[in-house]
């Protein structure tokens, strides 16, 4: 797992923009470049533009539409991620849309909200994932995460099944990364240093079979509830 990045207005979060309404994507551009830590280093209208420009560019975060005229900004995070894992995905969708949502963390992005966020939201949004957290909309996972946890028991049980492979200080650590928390803060909580946290959360997602802090989180939700009460209680003790 990479290491959290440190970002300053001499060295600042390099953004790309994937909108096909080129409206949008000047009214970002104007919201994020007025920002001392934030520029704007290249834009495009489609899919097909974004997977040869964005990587030429070599951004911190991709801020990329969902739904595109030649295809989606969720198979465009997944191309870019797989020419710069450290690449941040941040989603932007008019559409409140649970499987968009689903897919789009699957495809490694670090975080998904609507267009009608505000701009200071979007703005930290964009710090957020750039450091390496999520920042997923709160009423749609609110929503998604129930319906998770209200789906199908059989579908609870492969996510149970993995969540068994890990030892209880993983667990301890996947509720903290479930809750958006930086290594740092993770490693205030348990009294442990960054690196040691790190080393936990990169075995704890080798185990579990996924790449994102994110998806780790989700596999949790998509777990019975009751399996992982204990550990979350446990967990009360470092408060």
């Amino acid at each position: 797992m990479a290491e959290i990045r440190q970002f300053s207005p001499q060295n600042p979060i390099r953004v790309f923009l994937l909108d096909d309404h080129e409206v949008v994507r000047r009214g970002l551009q104007d919201l994020l470049d007025g920002e001392p830590d934030l520029t704007v280093v290249g834009e495009a209208g489609t899919a097909a533009q974004a997977v040869v420009r964005g990587p030429a560019l070599r951004p911190d975060v991709a801020v990329l539409d969902v739904r595109l005229p030649d295809g989606n900004g969720i198979s465009v995070c997944r191309e870019l991620r797989s020419q710069m894992p450290d690449l941040a995905c941040l989603m932007l969708t008019s559409f409140d849309d649970d499987d968009a949502l689903l897919d789009a963390i699957m495809a490694g992005a670090s975080g998904y909200v609507l267009k009608e966020v505000q701009g200071t939201d979007l703005v930290s949004a964009v710090r957020t994932v750039a450091a390496g957290s999520s920042m997923l909309d709160p009423a749609t996972t609110a929503r998604l995460m129930q319906n998770l946890r209200g789906g199908d028991t059989t579908e609870q049980e492969p996510a149970n099944e993995a969540l068994d492979a890990l030892s209880p200080r993983e667990r301890e650590i996947l509720v903290f990364v479930g809750e958006g928390m930086t290594n740092r803060q993770i490693g205030k909580r348990l009294y442990l240093s960054e690196k040691t946290v790190k080393n936990h959360i990169s075995r704890m997602l080798s185990k579990l079979g996924v790449e994102r802090r994110i998806q780790a989180a989700m596999l949790a939700a998509q777990a019975d509830p009751h399996h992982s009460g204990d550990e979350r209680a446990r967990t009360e003790r470092y408060h």
